[in-house]
This record gives structure tokens, sequence and C-alpha cells, in this order.
């Protein structure tokens, strides 16, 4: 995928569902992961021509496992000219050493997002924005209808009431397939995760399925999508459904 597809994608995706109002200040979770990455380099493009300007930095929150090289975040950062922080936590001792959790995955997103939130706003941000793409609103349905029973995956936007921030997710309409062809036309260099789990939780499993059922079904990715989005699940906002792709 080309910078100029990425682009279209995500300014799509924030004219359809209004992420960005004038003034804001975005504070990008910056994992290291190539997601992460190549929404880095949207916002930071989108920002030059988009007609409501907007303040953008950058903020990875470390675990404090000790084997987190953040180099790659720290150059790319550099190169695109976005003030770039890093929280210091203990949530790996917490959850593998302190309390030896065996399914760690939902206390440590928890945690993760709270020293996110605390860093945005201690940086007068009002805008946090997620590097989640088409994959993974296909894999979250996936996971609710299975193990929970329900329909459902998260919006594109969604209002804070503790902490009065907005969450944005503007690569929501890109593929996975697409960001990886992104990252490795652009040389995108990813931090290694890592976390243990990586690899063995149940959204890998999801992962596989969703592939599976597209294998079995072409188009079958696609149909789920448009489900989701058109499915008036609660909490998500009406889309302006001229901007929809």
């Amino acid at each position: 995928m080309k910078l100029q597809r990425l682009l279209s994608l995500t300014r799509q995706a924030a004219d359809a569902y209004h992420m960005i109002s004038p003034g804001d200040h975005i504070v990008l979770g910056l994992s290291g992961g190539k997601d992460s990455l190549t929404l880095l380099h949207a916002l930071a493009s989108l920002r030059r021509f988009y007609p409501n300007p907007f303040k953008l930095s950058a903020v990875t929150v470390d675990l404090g496992m000790g084997n987190l090289d953040l180099e790659p975040c720290k150059a790319l950062c550099r190169q695109l000219a976005v003030p770039y922080h890093i929280v210091s936590t203990d949530i790996g001792n917490i959850l593998f050493e302190a309390r030896k959790e065996t399914n760690p995955c939902s206390l440590c997103a928890k945690l993760r997002k709270g020293a996110l939130n605390q860093e945005a706003l201690a940086m007068g941000g009002n805008k946090i924005a997620y590097a989640h793409h088409r994959d993974d609103v296909i894999e979250t349905m996936l996971l609710s209808l299975l193990y929970e029973g329900r329909f459902y995956a998260f919006s594109p936007c969604t209002y804070l009431d503790k902490t009065g921030l907005t969450v944005i997710r503007p690569l929501i309409f890109a593929t996975e397939a697409e960001i990886i062809g992104f990252a490795n036309k652009y040389g995108l260099s990813a931090c290694k995760n890592p976390c243990p789990m990586d690899g063995h939780t149940k959204r890998e499993y999801a992962k596989h399925l969703a592939r599976q059922l597209e294998l079995e079904n072409p188009g079958a990715k696609n149909r789920m999508f448009r489900a989701v989005i058109q499915g008036n699940i609660p909490g998500w906002p009406k889309p302006d459904k001229a901007k929809l792709p």
C-alpha cells in the first residue's frame, strides 16, 4: 500500500465518524508494532493538509520487562517531527511476578490504557488514537459472538466519561494486509513485542478463524465488516454514509 492509499483510508475514517475537530491534541498510543507505526505515518502526514488543524504526539507505555528496544519508535518520531514520550511502568512485574496471571491480557490492557490516558491528560491531550484496523474489528466481533454471545465490536470513536478523553481509531478501514504492505514498502522496523503471551491468545485464534472463513467463503471478511458497520451496535456513532468506503 502506498502512502496516498493510506491517507485516503485514514481521511475517509476521520470524515465518516467525525474523529478530528479543530484544535485537537491527538495522543497516539505507539506500541512499536507495524500497526501503530503505520498510524503514526498516517496522522503525521494528514496533519499537513487536513481542514481541521490538530496537534499530534506519541506515547509508548513500557511494561517494564527490560527488553523493549524503542529505537525504531524514537527514530520515526524524529523523522516525522512528532513529540514522543515513554511512560515507564511495572505492569509486567505486576502481571507475571506478583499476581502470576495465567490469562493476563484483559488486566494488562486495562493497566496500559490507564497509564496512557494519564499521560495524555498530563500532556494536554484530548484524544487518544489507537491503531486498530479492519481485521481487528472482525476478530473482535467473532470473539464476542463465540465467548460472550453478543454481536459487538469496538467503536470507531468512544468518549470516556471518567477522563473526558475521546478514543479514535483512524485505521478502521485499512486491512491488516494493506498495513503489512505499507510497512514493508516504507521500511518500517517494528519493535519486538516482549510479552510472553504474544501469539498465544484468543485473539490469535480469532485471526486464524477469520482467515479460514475467508478461504472457504471468499468475501466473507468484507461481509462481516459490513455487518458490523451497518449493525446499529450500541455506542457506535452514526457515520456520514457518503464518506464510507
